[in-house]
């Protein structure tokens, strides 16, 4: 075989024909074959035919293409999906020389050869020849087989990969609304609950106050308030402002109401009172402006028809309809009735207003019970109007009258002096004006005191109606004068004498005789010492002095109505026991509690006890007579004053002192108490008048005189006219 030449041939142009190393450049129609190259995919030439014949003579030698033998794993799968064909490519086919000899396989389509000058580009560099390598025989390579393609993933495992996928996740989301729906609903229906939920307290009705005979002293009437939803209101300062002049408010005040605020237990506050017991014209004027966030509801305000009558018995409400003094505070419990409250779910923003169909829950309010006083409206004017026009003669005066009704208790009229105006009661000079002067005025009594003394000592014995002894004009005791007004002179008096005059030392010569121990223990009796239970709040108790604390002084003191500390109804209620028979009735105030259905229920039972027999009673009223008629040429009696025409009127002046905080007060007080008919008493009317200046004793006896005239002739009790009272001799021979 003559050597290979490495050098490549060019034609007479200069163009590369072609490599030692790729093929043989041969003439045409030598060999049957064709002189194009071709190329593998490296660029390398493969020989088309004629070496295995030039080597072997005539047996055809088949190479495995290098492409087959690329590092490529996806290319046998490439081929089969290109025809199911390996081995061969689309443009590789088998020729068939003229000689019979079989061509190549082509693994890459055939690149023509290269004619001269169809190509523009210059020529490369010619390569350095090198040394000349040895020509190797061409190894026999053994053919492979091609590689199995890999299996393609099956579409329908994804399809149901995924579709169980999309179920558990559905599955899981339906699983947790159920548990959402059932399980949890409580708790997060209840979370959101508050935000939604509006709630507005339905005002109770306060029970009225009514006299005995059902007449109107304190109710209330229909109004209206207005409050303001903090989270609605756009301009608190501007709102306010505008309310300010309608309800009577600091518009400063008002804003700070309209400020949001947060509620203890969460959420914000969507009510907050603005006014209560606004007028309904007034109310009416205030929807009209049609504020954001205010809004008028009904309401109630308390109403005194009669201004000041028995103001200081009913005493008044704050504007919330709590009793805050008098009869108002101690029965407010009573009187006041039980706010209802809707509680309801309401729309955000512009939408808020009832959501229909949501939550909603009203508990209705439940109407006050009314009391049913046993003062007489009549009677309690007039008695009120008469210590009035006699306590305008003095000056910084405290004034107090009481009219009972015997045998029952029954308190028919009640006043003091000053009172005030319990529909405005800001309106007063002092505090001290509204209080009831009958149950919180202490004063030591003075002789009205002296009947309690001589009762007891009837009924332990000690004097009888026709008892008399001398009695000096006067008696020392513990270093202290004790003398009388209307000396005696060492006469012989009778008993009803000492009482027509007051005689000091005739009463201390009958204590003397009865002892401290009884004359306490018949005080007790008589009431003193502790207070009445009436029903008014904060009524004094008064003060009596042990008998292990008396001084010397104290045996002359106290049965003449000094060192003992009562108030006006005490004294008031010892008289009316005497007028009883001698039995001791509580005095009361509260006659029926009515219930918000009408039905009356009677008040507390009072407390009786006996002390005094009627016997003994009678001979006291009978002996007390003679202070309003004894008027002759040995004297004129304490009380002339207080008799009525017409009537027998049983009674006792007094002259007593004022203590305030332990502290003896400049002026005297002035009293009478009294009853009438003596001979079978119905009332007993008590007055009692202090003044700095001492002006109470032209007061006391004149004022008895008028209210227990009214209050005979208010109720048509028949004259005593058939019936007159005994003469009394005061000093008998």
């Amino acid at each position: 075989m003559p050597p290979r030449s490495d050098e490549p041939r060019r034609d007479a142009t200069g163009s590369r024909r072609g490599s030692s190393r790729g093929a043989e450049h041969r003439e045409p129609g030598v060999g049957g074959i064709s002189d194009a190259r071709a190329y593998t995919p490296r660029g390398r030439t493969i020989r088309e035919g004629g070496g295995a014949a030039r080597a072997g003579g005539g047996a055809e030698q088949r190479r495995t293409p290098r492409s087959s033998r690329s590092g490529d794993p996806f290319r046998p799968a490439l081929q089969v999906l290109d025809g199911g064909r390996t081995g061969a490519t689309r443009a590789g086919r088998r020729e068939t020389a003229a000689g019979g000899r079989t061509g190549v396989v082509r693994t890459v389509s055939a690149r023509p050869a290269r004619e001269p000058f169809d190509d523009d580009e210059p020529a490369p560099p010619r390569r350095r020849p090198g040394p000349r390598r040895p020509a190797r025989p061409a190894a026999r390579r053994p053919v492979r087989k091609p590689r199995r393609p890999p299996k393609l993933a099956d579409p329908r495992r994804r399809l149901r990969l995924g579709t169980l996928l999309v179920l558990a996740l559905f599955t899981s989301i339906g699983i947790r609304l159920v548990y959402l729906q059932t399980a949890s609903t409580p708790a997060y229906a209840d979370g959101g609950l508050a935000n939604r939920l509006a709630v507005v307290e339905l005002p109770a009705p306060r029970g009225a106050i009514y006299d005995r005979t059902g007449a109107p002293l304190a109710h209330s009437v229909e109004a209206r308030y207005v409050f303001a939803d903090p989270t609605q209101v756009k301009n608190p300062a501007a709102t306010a402002r505008l309310l300010s002049p309608l309800l009577g408010v600091p518009a400063s005040e008002l804003a700070g109401k309209m400020k949001p605020r947060k509620l203890p237990g969460g959420g914000w506050s969507q009510f907050e009172y603005l006014a209560r017991g606004v007028d309904i014209d007034r109310a009416k004027q205030i929807m009209a402006l049609e504020l954001a966030g205010i809004g008028v509801h009904r309401d109630e305000r308390r109403e005194v028809p009669g201004g000041d009558l028995a103001a200081n018995l009913l005493g008044f409400v704050s504007q919330d309809m709590n009793g805050l003094e008098g009869l108002e505070a101690k029965y407010d419990d009573v009187l006041e009735g039980k706010p209802g409250r809707k509680r309801y779910e309401v729309g955000q923003g512009d939408l808020a207003a009832p959501i229909p169909g949501g939550y909603s829950q009203t508990t209705p309010a439940q109407p006050g019970s009314s009391l049913e006083l046993t003062v007489d409206r009549d009677l309690q004017f007039k008695t009120q109007r008469i210590l009035s026009d006699a306590m305008a003669q003095t000056r910084n005066s405290v004034g107090a009258a009481v009219v009972i009704e015997v045998g029952t208790g029954d308190v028919l009229a009640q006043a003091s002096y000053p009172t005030y105006n319990a529909a405005d009661p800001t309106k007063v000079n002092s505090p001290a004006d509204r209080e009831d002067a009958a149950t919180s005025f202490i004063v030591d009594p003075g002789s009205i005191h002296k009947a309690i003394t001589y009762g007891a000592a009837l009924q332990e014995g000690v004097i009888t109606p026709d008892t008399t002894f001398p009695v000096a004009n006067g008696i020392t005791l513990g270093g202290v004068p004790f003398t009388d007004t209307h000396p005696a002179n060492g006469r012989t008096m009778s008993i009803p004498g000492m009482l027509a005059f007051s005689s000091n030392v005739g009463t201390i010569k009958i204590a003397d005789k009865l002892g401290p121990d009884r004359l306490i223990d018949y005080q007790k009796r008589f009431g003193l010492g502790q207070p009445t239970g009436e029903g008014m709040p904060g009524e004094a108790s008064g003060r009596l002095l042990p008998a292990n604390q008396w001084s010397g002084s104290s045996y002359g003191s106290v049965p003449i109505g000094h060192s003992v500390d009562a108030t006006p109804l005490q004294m008031a209620a010892a008289y009316a026991a005497i007028a009883n028979d001698g039995t001791y009735v509580q005095p009361h105030l509260i006659k029926n509690v009515v219930g918000p259905d009408g039905k009356k229920k009677p008040g507390a039972a009072p407390v009786t006890r006996s002390v005094l027999s009627p016997a003994n009673a009678a001979a006291l009223r009978r002996m007390l007579e003679a202070v309003t008629t004894v008027d002759g040429p040995d004297g004129r009696a304490t009380g002339l004053a207080a008799a009525v025409p017409g009537y027998r009127v049983a009674g006792k002046t007094g002259t007593g002192l004022r203590y305030d905080n332990g502290k003896r007060q400049p002026g005297e007080v002035a009293s009478f108490i009294g009853m009438a008919p003596a001979e079978k008493p119905r009332y007993v009317v008590a007055v009692f008048a202090w003044s700095p200046g001492g002006e109470g004793g032209a007061v006391a006896a004149p004022a008895f005189r008028d209210m227990m005239s009214f209050t005979l002739r208010h109720y048509r009790v028949p004259p005593s006219a058939t019936n007159k009272s005994p003469k009394f001799e005061v000093f008998p021979h």
